[in-house]
């Protein structure tokens, strides 16, 4: 909490880069690799196989910073999300914890 917005943010951004990239390339344990073990208990495998079925196969492209929230016991950031398959604006929402020293994701939807 006594960090500034850009300080975490140089924290979260590589994870959530990493999460993507995991999606795009197909990649589960990419993916994953900064879950919390709740999300990933969720995030299996095959759910991620079911979660990128489709045609055209939509990857995630650029998304832009909208705001940080402060919670007490995590961090919650929005972006607004790009993808290759369409000009709609998407909503990127994820929540932050810390767990032994490190911090990781314990949620995420792009919806």
């Amino acid at each position: 909490m006594d960090l500034s917005d850009a300080e975490i943010l140089g924290i979260i951004e590589p994870l959530m880069d990493n999460c993507l990239a995991g999606s795009n390339e197909g990649d589960h344990a990419k993916h994953v690799r900064d879950f919390t073990e709740r999300l990933s208990n969720i995030v299996t495998p095959e759910n991620l196989r079911r979660q990128l079925l489709g045609e055209p196969r939509t990857y995630f492209t650029d998304r832009d910073f909208i705001r940080l929230f402060r919670r007490r016991g995590s961090i919650g950031v929005v972006w607004r999300q790009r993808v290759s398959t369409s000009q709609d604006e998407l909503i990127n929402q994820a929540i932050f914890v810390e767990r032994d020293n490190k911090i990781m994701i314990d949620h995420c939807m792009i919806c």
